[in-house]
């Protein structure tokens, strides 16, 4: 692996320490509001480019698919090009594509242009906390990590507020606009700061078997999730054919990565039992959490009456509530474990609160 970020160099001081951490924090920021900001706006841009809002949710799924096929790529990236160029070519390839889904004109190119989007980003996030920690002094890593963490936690936020506001006030072109500016500024400050703090690089080769075929199971898999309630599940020969090639692309990747000597994905870390059980966890939960980010807006807004504003100020608690309890979380000297399961059960219970949520007028209709 290639070294730490900015391995041997001295911490950033003063305003430069200062203002290269806010342009760290916003790519993580960027990242993690494109995830969300686009939730409640669903119905507007569907409506607006004459689709269902059954295949608007592609503008979600997609960004999602596409970051998950290339987060495997990100190690390879760094280490063959370095922490600091891979993060800000990510950051500029990232506020392109934010330029392109705000100008796109038909579901079409929207979903082209998201998926570009997703596939480009995934660099940006584990860029920017490897760059936080490097420019901080060792004593202050916490800091580094809070600063990073707090981000991460603010942006699902704000995402359904200003996604809602934007879509009941403004074009919805504008949640994917107001990255650029945003974008150009963290690329400039986190290239002109960090350029000469560049990390070793090296030749690697690259699994291209191996994320082709994780893309190629994955897409189905996705595809037939998202087409099987509208065609009727495994009566319809397609979803069929999708779910035999999502078994099928799964196995021979499994089978690939196991034995090519460098995997996109090295699954031998699963033979540990705190890992596969941990990551097992941490992908169940957030699956329902992103479900969730998902169906709640457009169900508040289908179903209950509620306008984008209002149906993105009723997901936005869930995060406040996140963002305060952080930094007491980490100082609590209890052991993990119990955290975490007191975490899903408190997940649990406020979905189970949740399904009391009382129509309204506020929408007129």
């Amino acid at each position: 692996m290639s070294a730490p970020a900015g391995a041997g160099a001295a911490p950033l001081r003063g305003a430069t320490l200062a203002v290269t951490s806010i342009a760290l924090a916003l790519g993580t920021f960027m990242q993690v509001l494109d995830g969300t900001i686009a939730n409640v706006s669903l119905p507007t841009i569907a409506g607006n480019l004459g689709v269902s809002t059954d295949n608007g949710t592609w503008v979600i799924t997609s960004f999602a698919v596409a970051n998950g096929v290339t987060v495997p790529l990100t190690g390879w990236l760094m280490q063959r090009f370095g922490v600091v160029r891979t993060f800000t070519v990510s950051v500029v390839l990232f506020t392109i594509a934010s330029l392109l889904c705000g100008l796109a004109w038909d579901l079409s190119s929207l979903i082209g242009f998201r998926i570009l989007q997703g596939a480009v980003s995934g660099p940006m996030i584990p860029g920017s906390q490897a760059l936080l920690i490097s420019i901080f002094p060792a004593h202050k890593r916490g800091t580094a990590l809070s600063i990073w963490s707090m981000t991460t936690l603010t942006a699902p936020v704000l995402g359904p507020v200003l996604g809602g506001y934007i879509s009941d006030n403004y074009h919805w072109g504008w949640i994917f606009l107001i990255n650029v500016p945003v974008g150009i500024a963290c690329a400039f400050v986190s290239w002109r700061s960090l350029a000469s703090r560049e990390t070793p690089t090296r030749k690697l080769p690259i699994d291209t078997v191996g994320l082709i075929l994780l893309a190629f199971w994955v897409f189905s898999l996705q595809t037939m999730l998202d087409l099987g309630k509208d065609r009727d599940w495994f009566n319809n020969p397609l979803i069929v054919i999708l779910l035999v090639c999502a078994l099928v692309g799964f196995v021979a990747w499994l089978i690939w990565e196991i034995t090519d000597g460098n995997p996109a994905v090295d699954l031998s870390l699963f033979r540990r039992r705190n890992f596969a059980f941990g990551t097992l966890a941490l992908c169940l939960g957030y699956a329902l959490f992103f479900a969730n980010n998902l169906l709640l807006p457009l169900w508040l807004q289908e179903q209950m009456g509620y306008t984008a504003t209002w149906a993105g100020f009723v997901a936005a608690p869930s995060g406040i509530v996140a963002v305060l309890a952080t930094p007491f979380v980490g100082r609590l000297k209890i052991d993990p474990r119990w955290l975490t399961t007191m975490a899903f059960l408190a997940f649990a219970g406020s979905y189970f609160l949740a399904r009391n949520i009382p129509p309204t007028r506020v929408s007129g209709r």
